[in-house]
């Protein structure tokens, strides 16, 4: 792969970590930049580690990866978009009150789920001999750098729209889930 592929396939790989991203940064009180860059590196070391792992897996669990990758993105972003949504339907609390940082198991979490087609992605690698440590830092590169601007960017949003950012950041998640399923599904279709 060359240069160019390798940074669109970066690119495309991180999109889905973005939105979940802004959902993220609009939920926070004030998320500061280094909240947005932890989030960032979170998201991206398992962005980046996917693909390896989906490489190593090669052959053998490409039909498996494959069978079951968009179904389970799209639970594990159901689950926490519906989470986020009725904890956006609760009682209103004060800006104040929003926390300042996701927890790590939350982010980890989001982040597996928006990268389970790098997974799968990781395994189409493996058959195309490319060196598998360099596309693979650029898609934890990139995703951590678009993510780290998602947090800031719903940083913003939240500011506009309060607490029902983080409906809209719920609906986002499960919109991507399903968004996932589709193109899954229908690539599948004879």
């Amino acid at each position: 792969m060359n240069l160019a592929s390798t940074l669109l396939l970066a690119f495309a790989m991180s999109t889905d970590a973005f939105a979940a991203a802004v959902g993220k940064g609009a939920g926070l009180h004030k998320p500061s930049l280094r909240e947005a860059a932890r989030t960032g590196l979170i998201f991206g070391v398992i962005e980046g580690l996917t693909p390896v792992i989906g490489w190593a897996a090669g052959i053998a669990a490409a039909r498996y990866v494959e069978a079951w990758d968009h179904w389970i993105a799209v639970t594990l972003l159901t689950v926490l978009g519906v989470r986020m949504i009725v904890a956006g339907f609760q009682d209103p609390v004060a800006e104040t009150e929003r926390p300042v940082r996701n927890s790590f198991w939350n982010l980890a979490t989001t982040g597996f789920a928006t990268s389970i087609d790098a997974l799968a992605v990781g395994v189409g690698l493996a058959f195309l001999g490319v060196d598998i440590a360099g596309t693979a830092l650029a898609i934890g590169v990139t995703t951590m750098v678009m993510v780290t601007a998602g947090v800031m960017l719903g940083r913003a949003l939240g500011a506009m729209v309060g607490k029902r950012a983080e409906v809209v950041g719920g609906v986002m998640l499960i919109v991507i889930g399903f968004v996932i399923l589709y193109e899954h599904l229908s690539s599948a279709a004879p």
